[in-house]
């Protein structure tokens, strides 16, 4: 399993419910085509977090590197209903960062330390 986080701060006149909405569609119907196998969107609480922080994390859950790649094909698809879904959510985003992780150890790091 690998876990693409996604650190969100929306533009000030942005809506937060809006925002969910906007991903809960867009997340679904990458689900639905099979190219992420779940997603949860997590709002900072109580302003507790350092400055570094973004006030949402998006939380993308892949099976494997070649299921991500099939995601970021799905995006690049010539389809209105992809491009209106992927607007939706991009437009209400004024910063983000990105980062892929994995469980650690994974199992092929994991025998190969047993075999060490």
């Amino acid at each position: 399993m690998n876990m693409y986080h996604c650190y969100i701060d929306l533009h000030h006149e942005a809506k937060a419910l809006a925002f969910s909405s906007a991903v809960d569609q867009w997340m679904s119907y990458l689900q639905e085509r099979k190219v992420i196998n779940g997603w949860r969107l997590l709002r900072r609480k109580l302003n507790l977090a350092s400055d570094s922080c973004r006030d949402f994390l998006l939380e993308i859950e892949f099976e494997n590197m070649t299921q991500l790649d099939q995601a970021f094909r799905v995006l690049g698809e010539k389809d209105e209903e992809i491009e209106k879904l992927y607007a939706n959510v991009s437009a209400l985003i004024a910063n983000s960062d990105f980062g892929l992780y994995r469980p650690f150890p994974d199992p092929e790091r994991a025998e190969r330390m047993a075999l060490v």
